[in-house]
């Protein structure tokens, strides 16, 4: 397992003392994890957009399609 340190502000090293129930390494590791997770939504969000104007096809409907491939299956 890896290490890292970070700086806080005083007054929020006092408010964590504060609240030393609290385990302030699991909190900061959710926090890695929501951020990295967050960040690969995003990623993925930019890679849909890039593909989505790639593909645009003068004259294509989705909504066409669709009724096209409904019509196909029936």
């Amino acid at each position: 397992m890896g290490t890292i340190t970070i700086t806080v502000a005083d007054e929020l090293k006092r408010g964590m003392r504060k609240l030393r129930h609290i385990n302030w390494r699991s909190v900061a590791m959710r926090a890695f994890e929501e951020e990295i997770h967050e960040e690969e939504k995003r990623k993925a969000a930019r890679e849909i957009d890039r593909l989505r104007s790639a593909s645009k096809t003068p004259g294509w409907s989705g909504a066409k399609e669709i009724r096209r491939w409904r019509d196909a299956s029936s």
